[in-house]
């Protein structure tokens, strides 16, 4: 069972006699790629790491999963970024293992981890804990994780889009929850036996996302396909109802 933790993005799950925090598209390094682009913010690299501590040590998992995109660079990390992913798997495994599922953004972070038997990198297709599946999400996952009753899946950076009654807006970040249509990974001959796919929301606050209530362009090659009825929830858990129908 996947639940989101209230005010947060992140949630825990409790499979295979687990305890589990999942997180998300964390993006260490992201300010150096913003500076490439002639954008100058303060590192929030201390800020982020206190923030998930904070939730380790509330929760007290067995075992903290990053589900993609721990980094930034698409290539090898280096400098600042490299700095904040050892800090970052330095911290998180004086608590407990870390599981890293490898993101498009995630380049050679196995180079990162080398040195800490406590992390595990797993490949972009993801990996299988009891009976939850975990992928990143921008390439197509293994059958083993389609084989599990829960999917959770990242990358969409999901956010919702809301206005208020004198043409204010605002975007927020949700969480996507609903069953599985498995059409999308029949035609990729991929056997599917999930049942229930939680799309997460990105843990840093500074990237953008998908206005999934927009009608935006999605960016994993099976959303939003194979996500049947999916319901929009924001961080604080405030149900939306249909995501494309508000």
């Amino acid at each position: 069972m996947v639940e989101p933790i209230p005010d947060v993005p992140a949630a825990t799950a409790a499979t295979a006699g687990e305890r589990l925090l999942v997180f998300a598209d964390y993006h260490a390094g992201l300010e150096v790629a913003l500076r490439r682009d002639g954008v100058e913010l303060r590192s929030a690299a201390e800020d982020r790491r206190a923030r998930l501590l904070d939730i380790v040590r509330d929760t007290r998992p067995d075992r903290v999963v990053a589900l993609g995109d721990a980094g930034n660079a698409l290539g090898t990390p280096s400098g600042e970024e490299k700095r904040e992913l050892r800090e970052l798997f330095d911290a998180v495994t004086s608590y407990c293992p870390l599981v890293v599922v490898k993101g498009n953004h995630d380049g050679d972070v196995e180079t990162v981890a080398a040195d800490s038997e406590d992390v595990i990198v797993t490949d972009g297709t993801g990996t299988r804990i009891g009976d939850i599946g975990f992928a990143h999400g921008h390439t197509w996952p293994s059958e083993s994780v389609l084989s599990a009753e829960t999917l959770c899946v990242a990358h969409e950076h999901p956010q919702v889009r809301l206005e208020d009654e004198v043409g204010g807006a605002r975007t927020e970040r949700a969480w996507l929850r609903g069953g599985v249509n498995p059409d999308p990974f029949t035609e990729q001959s991929l056997a599917v036996d999930s049942t229930r796919l939680v799309v997460f929301p990105a843990f840093n606050d500074r990237v953008g996302g998908t206005w999934v209530n927009e009608n935006d362009a999605f960016l994993a090659p099976f959303l939003p396909d194979a996500l049947a009825d999916g319901e929009a929830y924001l961080l604080d858990g405030t149900r939306l109802g249909r995501y494309d129908r508000f």
